[in-house]
């Protein structure tokens, strides 16, 4: 059997780089959250439409931004925690309260300290008595209150930073999925594309073995061929299908929704930076970063509110209103007090509440440092990726016009006699594994860019500067 040294080339090379889709593939799981997690779920919009959507990317973010479960429940942390500092923060503010009563009495003088002699009754009434007063209590000085209500503003900017977060996840995760779904097209298309050409290879068999051309073997071999391509065909548009499912799960499309993506995807340019400004730029702006400060703040606070409880604490109590036996008898009268509180023995309640405020400190303090050299493996292995990415991209372009050209070499020598149809199944083959490598590299490639974005702490603002469209 005659060797064509061009197809054992271009078969070397794509062993060369055939390490890429699963190095693609590992890059993109880093967008896939776990099982479970609420970013891969989403609350579906009202009815299907009759006709079908045309989603591009930016489209599908947005719309994830409005509904992805991960994204609404981060803004309902946001609300929750704002919510607790008011609740905190009302221990510093006036309480006010109106009362008005009306009541008709029999009272006993003795039992409230008034022994009267013989002659006198014990018991006077029934008589009435009409109150109608308002109340204020307000608290002059506490520490721990203070420190209580400073620490849940710190924790309601980390809320929000985390919310801001969340979203950038939801612009990530929907990135990656809509990037799935592009990469599932067009695995689908190449597959179709080579199934078209192993049927026209088998009639092309067919023909030559009524000419006495071939063997018989040749014909046997298209056929399998032919049927190995179209178990692919119906594997990859199955997975297209699939992706496509995942995508409308997350972004909320309505339930049952046909829907279509755009295929152009706009190029984000990125700015020539060193290591030094990339890292200086995520610690400025990466918010799962600052809401971990955020929180390191909030529990000195809970902290210093915790010690705070063993100090001296004021009041000032005042009512004001009038009071008598009918409503038009009443008279005014009003009551002003201050009262000093002083702790002296709490039964160990403050030494344990700064106990917990020092463990949950040091746990703040912990992920803090944690994040920080997170944030500094994001950037630097980013900025890696993006590196090797483009040049495995290059490679699997260069690779697929090799095996594009081995293949048309190989069905000329075949049509010519000078060879059996092997060395063309072998050319199919390089083919295929030509479109997946490039594939998977366009895929990964894309997928670096959204990696390096995520380790900026830029997603969104890249989807309103690049993708069009507002963000709160």
């Amino acid at each position: 059997m005659n060797v064509n040294p061009f197809a054992t080339l271009a078969t070397g090379f794509l062993l060369l780089v055939c390490s890429g889709p699963a190095f693609a593939q590992t890059r993109g799981s880093a967008l896939i959250p776990p099982p479970g997690s609420p970013f891969l779920g989403g609350i579906p919009d009202r009815s299907p439409t009759n006709e079908p959507l045309t989603l591009s990317i930016s489209d599908a973010i947005h719309r994830a931004l409005d509904h992805n479960l991960g994204a609404i429940e981060a803004e309902g942390g946001l609300e929750h925690a704002r919510g607790t500092r008011l609740i905190a923060f009302s221990d510093l503010l006036p309480k006010v309260d109106a009362t008005l009563s009306e009541a008709r009495r029999k009272t006993n003088l003795e039992a409230f300290g008034f022994p009267l002699g013989p002659g006198f009754p014990r018991v006077v009434g029934p008589y009435n008595v009409f109150d109608a007063r308002v109340t204020v209590t307000q608290t002059a000085f506490n520490l721990s209150a203070i420190n209580d209500a400073r620490a849940e503003g710190h924790n309601v900017a980390a809320a929000r930073l985390s919310y801001r977060s969340a979203r950038d996840v939801v612009v990530l995760v929907t990135a990656n999925m809509y990037l799935q779904v592009l990469a599932s097209a067009a695995r689908a298309e190449s597959a179709r594309a080579q199934l078209t050409t192993a049927e026209a290879l088998y009639t092309q068999a067919q023909d030559l073995k009524q000419g006495g051309i071939i063997a018989g073997i040749d014909v046997i071999r298209a056929g399998v061929r032919r049927s190995m391509d179209r178990q692919r065909r119906t594997a990859a548009e199955n997975d297209f299908e699939k992706a496509k499912l995942q995508l409308a799960r997350v972004i909320g499309l309505p339930i049952g929704q046909s829907f279509a993506l755009s295929d152009q995807l706009p190029t984000i340019p990125f700015p020539d930076m060193t290591l030094e400004d990339a890292l200086a730029r995520a610690y400025r702006d990466r918010p799962d970063f600052l809401a971990a400060q955020e929180r390191v703040r909030a529990a000195e606070g809970k902290r210093a509110a915790a010690v705070a409880e063993a100090l001296p604490s004021v009041n000032v109590n005042a009512d004001y209103g009038a009071i008598g036996l009918t409503r038009g008898s009443a008279l005014p009268t009003y009551n002003i007090a201050a009262g000093l509180r002083v702790p002296i023995f709490q039964g160990g309640l403050i030494r344990g509440r700064v106990l917990e405020a020092d463990a949950d400190l040091r746990r703040r303090r912990a992920e803090a440092e944690d994040l920080r050299a997170d944030v500094d493996y994001d950037v630097r292995s980013a900025l890696l990726d993006l590196k090797a990415t483009s040049e495995e991209l290059q490679a699997a372009n260069e690779a697929r016009q090799l095996a594009n050209q081995q293949l048309e070499q190989s069905r000329d020598r075949f049509a010519a006699g000078v060879a059996n149809n092997l060395e063309v199944i072998q050319a199919q083959e390089a083919v295929t594994l030509a479109s997946e490598q490039y594939i998977s590299s366009l895929y990964g490639f894309n997928v670096s860019k959204a990696l390096l974005l995520e380790s900026l702490g830029t997603a969104e603002e890249a989807v309103q500067k690049y993708f069009g469209g507002s963000t709160p």
